[in-house]
């Protein structure tokens, strides 16, 4: 009588232990966090559905002696370096001051919650136009599971402490005097993450370099680099475009504005003979400038607002980057996708200092004037920068790059019956691909945006493009709208770039094309009568001067950018 219960109750214990066991080996990652790394063991943390491990040391910190030199390898460890705090973020420039400190070449892993190896890598750097942002740019939590890889995002050194051309600071290392410390520090990490991403299930043979504005110039860059030859697999360039400057001109630029500060400290009177003394090349000047105190350096060159002639750093010094810059020939030919916005100019004609009093207080919706020259500034830049991000780069990269080159632009945002109020006057502005990654990203912007089912279905189908490209260079599989590469056969068929779109309820997505170029864009500005022509001049030579995108504009009117 008490026999089958009994064997029924045994039954149960063995499917709970059973069970148990199942969870334990299908989740090893949750139960033991400590990996061993070439320099030493890393404890990591649980994260919901992910593995996290923030602010590992990839180089010794850049300060003292080693401020303006070739990042150093972090050294061994004894003790198992608890990675389970926030990372340390590199000293920069914010509304309060300098933030941040020069101890902070470190990394952040993030990988799904399971005991998956060989996961493709994807390699991130943050935005912030080389002066600000963090490794903690976005929240991985959605993305590291939909594109099911390994997630590495990066902290190198930012501003002057970055990038830095003169000539005082020169060791005879060719490397080290190229002035371009921030791609060195890079390079660095990169080194370590090949080295020990397979501890952490990735494959280092299956590494995607990627990156937001500053970040996705920065990876441009690489892609011209001889340091970065055989470093990485494939590209994906968020927002970012063709961007480098001549070291002369800004070796005039930087000793102008530490002028200021030699005056400040004395040692010169003025600043006509601070500023010579800067370009001396003396021992003396080396000393002074590396007893600074970081803070003034971090803020130096305050907000440069995507403008070269502001900051100007990515230096062709013919070692790092090449003297001919992107007129090279030689690339490191990698699948790569290119991804803009429709409205990129959006955020900076927002925070342009011409409109950004009204847009605060709420008075440019009913300042007519005004608005109609918001809308001119945010039309043109957009058309601007949005051609600057993918096909002026495709079109110069194509006759001498060996893989497939992707393009994809977001369209939606911009209607306000789909997005709502808040987002409609900014469209696809600058970064939107981070509230599809992020869903706190850029709100209250985007928090209607984000509920849809149209936004929910093109982060899907976005997502799903992407982790094809990680897996194996090419982002379209069977189900799929066909992403097509860019060639001028493609441009002129009008199928060379893929455009994203939703309504309130499913993904809009279709082949297209960019059917127009810079001149074009120009020849309309210049027919454009919704502004008065000293209004129109006023915009043109102080709002949208010196960008990124601006050197068509710039010599149409006179305007001269930083080479």
């Amino acid at each position: 009588m008490f026999k089958i219960p009994m064997k029924k109750s045994l039954l149960q214990t063995s499917t709970a232990v059973f069970l148990l066991i199942s969870i334990w080996s299908s989740s090893a990652y949750a139960i033991d966090h400590i990996i061993e790394t070439t320099n030493g063991k890393v404890q990591g943390s649980t994260q919901q559905s992910l593995v996290t491990w923030t602010g590992i040391p990839y180089g010794k910190a850049p300060q003292g002696e080693l401020r303006w030199k070739k990042p150093e390898p972090v050294s061994q460890w004894s003790e198992t370096f608890d990675a389970t705090k926030p990372a340390q973020n590199c000293i920069q420039t914010s509304q309060s001051g300098a933030i941040g400190t020069e101890d902070c070449l470190n990394l952040n892993i993030y990988r799904p919650d399971d005991n998956q190896k060989n996961l493709p890598v994807l390699f991130y750097l943050h935005g912030g136009n080389n002066q600000t942002g963090t490794s903690a740019e976005f929240n991985p939590q959605l993305v590291a599971t939909e594109l099911n890889a390994v997630i590495v995002t990066v902290n190198y050194r930012l501003g002057a402490l970055g990038f830095n051309p003169l000539q005082a600071l020169n060791t005879g290392d060719k490397i080290e005097d190229s002035g371009n410390y921030a791609l060195l520090d890079i390079k660095l990490s990169l080194d370590w993450v090949k080295e020990n991403i397979a501890a952490f299930g990735g494959n280092p043979n299956n590494i995607t370099v990627s990156g937001f504005s500053a970040g996705g110039r920065d990876v441009m860059a690489m892609l011209i680099s001889p340091i970065f030859e055989n470093s990485f697999n494939k590209a994906i360039v968020f927002s970012g475009g063709m961007t480098t400057a001549n070291k002369n001109q800004a070796e005039q630029i930087f000793a102008d504005r530490l002028a200021k500060l030699v005056v400040r400290d004395n040692k010169k009177p003025t600043l006509d003979l601070a500023k010579a003394w800067l370009l001396s090349g003396s021992p003396d000047v080396k000393a002074y400038l590396y007893q600074l105190p970081a803070a003034d350096l971090a803020t130096l060159f305050g907000d440069a607002g995507i403008r070269m002639s502001q900051f100007p750093h990515l230096y062709r010094d013919g070692v790092v980057l090449p003297k001919n810059g992107f007129e090279t020939n030689a690339y490191h030919s990698v699948p790569i996708i290119m991804v803009t916005g429709q409205g990129e100019f959006s955020l900076f004609a927002r925070g342009d200092k011409r409109f950004a009093g009204a847009i605060a207080d709420g008075s440019l919706a009913t300042n007519t004037r005004l608005l109609n020259q918001y809308d001119f500034a945010n039309k043109y830049g957009s058309l601007f920068y949005s051609l600057f991000n993918v096909n002026q780069s495709a079109q110069k990269m194509y006759p001498h790059y060996k893989a497939p080159i992707y393009g994809v632009e977001f369209s939606l945002g911009s209607d306000e019956v789909v997005t709502g109020s808040q987002l409609a006057p900014l469209g696809s502005f600058h970064g939107i691909f981070l509230a599809l990654w992020d869903k706190t990203k850029f709100s209250p912007f985007t928090q209607e945006l984000v509920k849809l089912e149209g936004t929910k279905d093109v982060r899907q189908k976005f997502n799903g493009y992407l982790a094809n490209f990680l897996l194996n260079g090419v982002p379209s599989n069977k189900g799929q709208i066909e992403w097509k590469p860019w060639s001028p056969e493609n441009e002129q068929a009008g199928e060379s770039l893929l455009v994203i779109n939703a309504n309130k309820t499913k993904s809009i997505i279709y082949m297209s094309n960019k059917p127009y170029q810079y001149d074009d864009v120009v020849a309309l500005i210049e027919q454009d009568n919704t502004v008065t022509p000293e209004e129109k001049q006023q915009i043109i030579t102080q709002v949208l001067n010196g960008r990124w995108f601006s050197e068509p504009l710039d010599k149409q009117f006179s305007h001269k950018e930083t080479q």
